[in-house]
């Protein structure tokens, strides 16, 4: 067995392993300090964790499930926040599993349902065309040495997307083989109307709804609430999303921060400040038609993105380390169906 797959899976098993002790003897405590005090040894376990894996596809996604969902889970959880907390309280599978991974045991938000329900298209043909469509983008790589550099940040942007995506949809296969369902990932980016409406309601809902209650929940609560308060803390709480982007490129390229990602989410934080401000001012009588919304909210995203959020990824060839782990996997693919 290759070495970074046994490491892949002595890392998930050791995570399994602590969050038994977390529900078993840590969750017996009273919430509050007594509670977290006894999850912060867990906590610092998930940070290192993934520090043993070094290919891009596999330290993401374990990555972003301990070092981001599990840790902030286990916070919420020492203050007998859910998802980890709930009446009666979760057996010990359902523990495991709403720890580890994004596990959905409530009816989502009004909001997502009804974006849900008007998707038609079966999921495994989205699935298919889309998994298509990276394929494709990983084929025009090849050519990267004659695309203008504009086109090579576009076709990253729609890389970032689908990868993420089809990253987290895959998760969703065995969970649903033990009758479980993940939490909705993204809902169509591409048709959002104004930077609210990407971040909050169609990028990565997963990271979107637990920051909202790790940071911007207490920020909002504790400056008192109110409109300045909650513009503080949509700043603070993309602020965090920068930071958390900022440990991810640290573990995935092993480089000293520069601090463009942190500041990327920061301006985004600002201009949703703005746009949210601004529609308070005005009541919510005027807005933008959706023909020009929609481009233009695209283009502010990938044009900061190649402005703060690409250089990093680049200049620590992260961009060419995935893509070569791609050209694997096909090789990979291609040499099994010829020997069929």
């Amino acid at each position: 067995m290759d070495p970074e797959i046994q490491n892949l899976i002595a890392v998930w098993l050791t995570a399994a392993a602590s969050l038994i002790y977390c529900h078993q003897i840590a969750g017996r405590l009273p919430s509050g300090a007594a509670r977290l005090l006894s999850l912060l040894p867990i906590m610092y376990l998930f940070t290192t964790l993934p520090l043993r894996l070094s290919s891009f596809h596999l330290a993401g996604p374990t990555i972003f499930y301990l070092v981001w969902l599990g840790n902030s889970k286990l916070l919420l959880f020492a203050f007998d926040q859910p998802p980890l907390s709930a009446t009666p309280p979760l057996s010990l599978p359902n523990f495991l599993s709403t720890a580890l991974l994004p596990i959905k045991h409530t009816s989502p938000s009004p909001s997502i349902a009804k974006s849900a329900s008007k998707n038609k298209t079966p999921k495994f043909a989205v699935f298919a065309i889309k998994c298509g469509l990276l394929a494709l983008i990983i084929s025009l790589y090849s050519y990267r040495e004659f695309m203008n550099p504009y086109l090579i940040y576009a076709l990253y942007c729609c890389h970032v997307y689908l990868g993420v995506e089809l990253i987290l949809a895959s998760t969703a296969a065995p969970v649903a083989a033990l009758g479980l369902q993940l939490e909705p990932q993204f809902d169509e980016p591409y048709l959002a109307t104004s930077l609210r409406d990407f971040w909050g309601r169609r990028w990565n809902l997963v990271a979107g709804g637990m920051l909202r209650a790790t940071v911007y929940v207490p920020v909002r609560r504790a400056l008192g609430g109110g409109r300045r308060a909650a513009a503080a803390a949509v700043v603070a709480t993309f602020a965090a999303s920068g930071l958390m982007h900022e440990l991810i490129y640290y573990y995935l390229s092993r480089d000293e921060p520069t601090w463009e990602v942190t500041w990327f989410f920061v301006l985004h934080g600002l201009l949703v400040a703005v746009e949210v401000g601004l529609k308070w001012a005005l009541g919510g009588r005027w807005r933008l038609p959706t023909a020009v919304a929609r481009p233009l909210t695209v283009g502010i995203v990938a044009v900061t993105g190649a402005w703060l959020f690409f250089p990093q990824v680049i200049r620590s060839g992260l961009d060419l380390k995935a893509i070569d782990e791609y050209y694997v996997v096909l090789r990979f693919l291609r040499k099994s169906f010829n020997s069929i």
